[in-house]
């Protein structure tokens, strides 16, 4: 079976777009190839890997990608923008059959402390697994785990 490839994308590729490609290849991985990118590329934010390891999905194997690295080389079914200003800078892909916008704020931006930063990546991590779920159920696709 082809599947279809979806791309999330967002500035850095450093927090929310990272979470989405996990979620989603977590949860939709038997329907979907899925990537992640940024218009400027930052490091994953540690917290990131650190709220994601506590949701049991391991990505120290992941890096940030240039959009660069796609465009004009792979055919993206679905772009997701996760950001404003994702949204704001997206070129447009050829072929693309879905383009849909999803935004989430963004954790790294929360100042304060440790605690205030980690809540914040936590409550961005459950709003992607919650709209990856219900996207995934509007479409008809069966989750690949119940927990």
């Amino acid at each position: 079976m082809n599947k279809t490839k979806v791309i999330f994308l967002c500035t850095g590729n450093s927090a929310r777009s990272q979470m989405a490609e996990a979620l989603l290849r977590k949860y939709g991985g038997e329907h979907f190839d899925v990537y992640s990118a940024g218009f400027d590329p930052k490091p994953i934010h540690p917290l990131t890997l650190k709220v994601m390891n506590e949701a049991g999905i391991e990505m120290s194997e992941h890096t940030s990608k240039d959009l660069k690295q796609f465009l004009g080389k792979m055919h993206f079914g679905i772009i997701i923008t996760v950001c404003a200003k994702a949204e704001e800078k997206c070129p447009t892909f050829p072929g693309v059959s879905t383009r849909l916008h999803w935004p989430f704020d963004d954790p790294a931006a929360v100042s304060g402390s440790q605690e205030e930063q980690i809540a914040k990546f936590r409550e961005v991590r459950e709003q992607i697994e919650a709209k990856i779920k219900s996207w995934l159920k509007e479409r008809g696709l069966t989750q690949a785990t119940n927990d």
